[in-house]
């Protein structure tokens, strides 16, 4: 555990981040009327979460053999399945939370875009 605390603690408090922002009651404010908002608002935490993962893992493997099949894992199967599991809890496991299947949509566009960057940064990030 101390190996992935000393590899990938910004990753870790991205996850810690969404984990907070997807369980607490969130104020009422002038921006819920904006159609589409919490869409976004997923689109962009789940970019960031595996965008994250991408940058650390690339980071961590600089110079040396880069398991790509291991980050496709890490930060593309794993965030995707890590919000199905937010979804559903935020459905059985909460009163003012609900599941949504748009939300899960969002989630893995999010994962899918930071992956796509993060595939293509792999080439820039070797060199480095």
């Amino acid at each position: 555990m101390l190996y992935y605390i000393r590899k990938y603690p910004l990753s870790l408090l991205v996850i810690a981040t969404v984990i907070y922002l997807s369980f607490f009651r969130p104020p009422s404010t002038p921006v819920d009327d904006v159609p589409g908002i919490d869409k976004l608002v997923h689109v962009v935490m789940y970019f960031g979460m595996s965008g994250m993962l991408w940058l650390e893992f690339l980071r961590a493997h600089r110079g040396g053999v880069l398991p790509i099949r291991h980050v496709w894992m890490g930060a593309f199967l794993c965030p995707i399945l890590f919000s199905g599991v937010i979804e559903l809890m935020q459905e059985y496991c909460t009163t003012h939370r609900g599941g949504d299947w748009l939300d899960f949509a969002a989630n893995a566009t999010g994962v899918l875009l930071a992956s796509l960057v993060g595939y293509r940064m792999r080439n820039c990030c070797r060199k480095c």
